[in-house]
């Protein structure tokens, strides 16, 4: 089987991009995830519950995220909730996905530049 192209999966659906953003540095719980998100984006963007854990297992089964074996202190955490952590892919289609949003500011730059001569 061949590997994932990293490239196959751009654009990102922004519900990908928040989720995967969300996992940079540190492994989340569906609950953290949603909640990062909505403070993230100051309430602009939000995942309900439904959406979320559909597109939690989406990304899993495309080797973008995976479950984490890794659990808080047992005082702090909940054992019926899973944590999710980026796999390499999904760090890499991430970045990607940030160097695309990038060359289109640039280009939108670019062009209010243009229009002001």
């Amino acid at each position: 089987m061949r590997e994932k192209d990293p490239v196959d999966f751009l654009p990102l659906h922004n519900n990908w991009f928040h989720i995967l953003l969300s996992l940079v540095g540190n492994e989340q719980h569906g609950y953290g995830i949603m909640q990062e998100v909505l403070e993230r984006t100051n309430g602009a963007v939000r995942i309900w519950p439904a959406t979320l854990y559909g597109t939690l297992q989406r990304l899993i089964s495309n080797g973008l995220i995976e479950e984490s074996d890794e659990r808080p202190v047992p005082e702090l955490d909940d054992a019926r909730r899973r944590y999710y952590t980026l796999t390499r892919l999904g760090r890499r289609v991430l970045e990607l996905e940030c160097e695309r949003l990038q060359a289109m500011l640039r280009m939108m730059q670019r062009k209010r530049k243009q229009e002001a001569y």
